[in-house]
């Protein structure tokens, strides 16, 4: 089985934070974490605050995902997502972080 996994942490959520599948709003300082598996083919997001040591589940998450690759692009997006904020969730398939 291949999988991949990113974690970001410290990622300071806009105003109106992230949405969690718990019905749960986050504010201020995040950890995000992405998980990949190529069985499934699906990433699961999880989003925590910095330090804490329960993860909840980004509203949206897991979404299909094709390859690793794609998935590493979807990290991307979610962290541009919790950085601008407005009850952020999962963004919608084929959203991407530019290139930097």
């Amino acid at each position: 089985m291949t999988w991949a996994s990113w974690t970001t942490r410290g990622v300071f959520a806009g105003r109106g934070g992230v949405r969690t599948a718990e019905s749960v709003l986050l504010t201020g300082e995040l950890d995000v974490h992405t998980t990949w598996t190529e069985d499934d083919r699906l990433a699961h997001v999880a989003v925590q605050h910095s330090g804490a040591t329960e993860w909840l589940t980004l509203a949206g998450s897991p979404a299909p995902c094709p390859s690793e690759e794609a998935s590493r692009a979807l990290h991307d997006a979610v962290l541009l997502a919790v950085r601008a904020g407005g009850e952020a969730t999962l963004p919608h398939p084929g959203v991407t972080a530019p290139a930097g």
